[in-house]
Parts: structure tokens; sequence; C-alpha cells
């Protein structure tokens, strides 16, 4: 579905990106690992086209879109749900969900906000309350919820994670199963928690200074005594 290939990006004269591929299929869920800095974030926005890749080609279904404008990555299928969850604080819940549907219109919007009600039912309470006013975990579903109300077939989530209590983290990444397995999305997940996210991943890369040092099955890669001595604090 998503395959990238000797992919380099620079911010200015600094190379953020050194050559990374990476291949996600169809029906997977991906993780992506390493340490803060290591490329990850940059990584998923240079698929989504900001920063733009300098050298390498992208691919979504067979299409090149190393050079397409963002607007029609998203309306091809591709969402985001980014780092540091950026939502828009003075709008309510609702009217963020309503903004996740821009690139397809409204034509569904009723049923899609349903389908995110149902994956978080804590939204529903809160839909008229402001973005800012709710919780870190909260806000961090409802930046999940925005993303997927554009439909798309290929998600990509950004360390969903971050700053969140382990009972909230949990949640997270059961509904993250729950969108891969009974609703088909492929998800392509970048994550510092390394044990949770090789649990829930079929498949998994290993990043560290702009390149990929590693990859393998989820279950590989939890075994793995490297992986484990640097990211796992010698195992869970």
């Amino acid at each position: 579905m998503l395959s990238a290939a000797g992919i380099h990006t620079f911010y200015g004269n600094i190379e953020a990106l050194r050559g990374v591929d990476i291949d996600v299929k169809q029906g997977e869920i991906v993780t992506l690992i390493g340490a803060n800095g290591a490329g990850k974030s940059t990584l998923l926005m240079t698929i989504c086209g900001s920063p733009r890749a300098r050298q390498g080609q992208i691919l979504f279904d067979g299409v090149d879109i190393t050079s397409a404008p963002t607007y029609e990555i998203i309306r091809m299928g591709i969402a985001q749900s980014p780092e540091g969850r950026r939502i828009f604080p003075r709008m309510t819940v609702l009217e963020n969900l309503q903004l996740g549907s821009t690139p397809i219109g409204d034509d569904h919007f009723d049923e899609d906000v349903e389908r995110v009600f149902k994956l978080f039912p804590i939204l529903k309470e809160r839909q008229e309350q402001r973005g800012g006013t709710l919780s870190g975990g909260e806000q961090q579903m409802l930046a999940i919820g925005r993303s997927l109300m554009s439909r798309p077939r290929l998600l990509l989530l950004d360390e969903p994670s971050l700053g969140l209590a382990p009972l909230i983290v949990k949640q997270i990444f059961e509904v993250i199963k729950t969108i891969n397995e009974q609703e088909g999305v492929t998800v392509f997940l970048v994550e510092q928690n390394a044990y949770h996210a090789l649990r829930l991943a079929h498949r998994g890369y290993v990043m560290a200074n702009g390149r990929i040092l590693m990859s393998g099955t989820g279950q590989e890669l939890l075994a793995n005594e490297e992986i484990r001595a640097a990211y796992l604090e010698g195992g869970h």
C-alpha cells in the first residue's frame, strides 16, 4: 500500500532522513520506534508532503505521491494524527470533527461522527465542550477521531501514547487494534512506547539518526536483545 524508497529529507542544510526505505502492506499495523530526534515524525510528515523529500520516491497504491500537494494525498486516503494532538482548542469537539471531514465533504458526516463516538464514548459526552478544556487523554482521542473523519485507508499515528496515563494508553491501543481488525484501516504507528507498539504491530522498523537500522515482525523485535536493552529497559 505504502512504499518509501531512498528518502532523504532536509530542514535547511540539516539532513533529517538519510535514505529511508519502508513498506506498509494493506491491512497491517506497522510501527516505527526510535529515540527522540531519530527522524520518526519527519518521515510521517514527509509522507504527507510537508516537508518534501529531496531525494527518493513515495508510492501509495502504486501512485507516486512524492511531489503531490498535501490536500491531494489526504483525498487519496491517507490521514495523520500528529504528535502533540494539535486540536483546535477554542473549537468544540464536534467542530474539530467537522474539520476532519473537510477533505471528503459532509455526505457521510452523521454516520462518521457516530463511528467516532462509538470508538470514544467520552467524546459524545463532551461534544459541545471546547477542545482546550479536555484532558490530555480526551484530546488524544479527539485527534485520532478527527483523522478518522476523512475515512482514511492508511492512518498515520504519531506518538498517540505521549504523556498519557497507563490506563488511557491501554484504551488508545485497544482502539487502534479495533480500527485495524474490524474496520480494515491500515496503520503506520510512530511510538516511543516500544513495548506496547511492538506487541500490537505485525511488523516494525527501528530508526536512529535518520536511518532504518533494523526491521522484523513485532515479536522478532521484542525478542531482540539489542532492542530490549535500548528500548525496553532490559525487557518489560
